[in-house]
């Protein structure tokens, strides 16, 4: 490569990574106008983003967040006819795990009666040995074997052991419960489970929830888990924050303390309604972004309406994350 060829290549992997970590939320979001459930990861420098279809999993890669809406979309995988994962496919995570990739998603059985899905969901792991999680071919690793039906799985590691976090449906609640993983597809030990709806904002809408907990490293060493509190289609649903102290046993109740209230909640003034359902991406600088949805107006409820939309991580004085107050463009008038 000579020298002319080289420094245009270098300019334009500068020009991709700092595009993309100029993001300005109130002028980029929403990224989609529609994405429920959202999820980026990021490999080198490319972003893989990854959102609810209900019918299907898809990927869009891009190494600008900002032109995430040009990304092609490719569907790497549509559930069977029938069985235990083929319907309202849910909640994809796509991780790269030990040189591939792995997404978790949540889905519901075909026998299930009409209004008793909730007791025949469950979170299915798919595997993929290509570097390119849009190329190869994605194998079935099932169903994880969890105590509970339920939604919403994602892993994380801490201190050399990988580890479980999903939402199971106890009684009239839904719940973060947390288990050891000996791989990526299967669970060791007892589930324990770490918080329960137990305060007044995570009961909006009807529905006493906890949902989508998502693993959030802190710079001192803490582990996070943010979660989603209250029905979806309530615009009372929002963000909150478990906390662990660095060096804690993730499977010890005890060792989790609950924020009081939501970290990330409704701002009609930034025209953010409803903010739910996150995940967590660095970008190049080592910099965390969230990504959530979020409805650009009230009583919109729990629909496709729902898009994504991203913005930085900062950390207070004692390591616990900070977030801005959400904000996003204004919705198209329609005349």
């Amino acid at each position: 490569m000579n020298g002319t060829l080289r420094a245009l290549v270098v300019a334009a992997l500068l020009q991709a990574s700092a595009g993309a970590s100029a993001l300005d939320p109130a002028h980029d979001n929403p990224l989609l106008d529609s994405g429920p459930d959202p999820w980026i990861t990021k490999e080198g420098q490319v972003f893989y983003y990854m959102g609810t279809h209900g019918d299907r999993l898809a990927i869009r890669a891009t190494r600008d967040l900002s032109k995430l809406a040009e990304a092609k979309e490719v569907t790497v995988w549509r559930p069977p006819a029938a069985g235990p994962n083929a319907r309202s496919i849910w909640a994809p995570e796509l991780h790269r795990i030990d040189g591939k990739w792995y997404i978790y998603y949540t889905a519901a059985a075909s026998d299930a009666a009409e209004g008793q899905e909730d007791a025949h969901r469950g979170v299915f792991v798919l595997e993929n040995s290509s570097a390119d999680p849009t190329q190869g071919t994605w194998h079935d690793r099932g169903r994880l074997a969890t105590a509970h039906p339920g939604i919403d799985g994602t892993t994380f590691t801490s201190e050399g052991k990988r580890y479980f976090v999903y939402s199971p449906y106890a009684g009239p609640d839904s719940v973060l419960a947390i288990v050891e993983m000996s791989n990526p597809w299967t669970l060791v030990g007892n589930e324990t489970i770490i918080a329960r709806p137990d305060q007044a904002w995570e009961r909006q809408g009807g529905r006493q929830i906890l949902e989508g907990p998502e693993f959030l490293q802190g710079p001192k060493g803490d582990l996070f888990l943010t979660y989603s509190g209250s029905a979806c289609w309530s615009d009372g649903y929002a963000i909150g924050l478990l906390r662990a102290a660095a060096g804690a046993n993730p499977l010890d109740a005890n060792a989790w303390s609950k924020a009081k209230q939501p970290i990330l909640a409704k701002n009609p003034a930034g025209n953010v309604y409803a903010p739910g359902h996150n995940g967590f991406f660095h970008m190049a600088d080592g910099t965390p972004w969230i990504i959530y949805h979020a409805n650009p107006g009230p009583d919109m409820g729990c629909t496709a309406k729902r898009s994504p939309r991203v913005q930085p991580v900062h950390w207070d004085a004692q390591g616990r994350p900070v977030l801005d107050p959400p904000a996003g463009r204004a919705p198209a008038v329609t005349p």
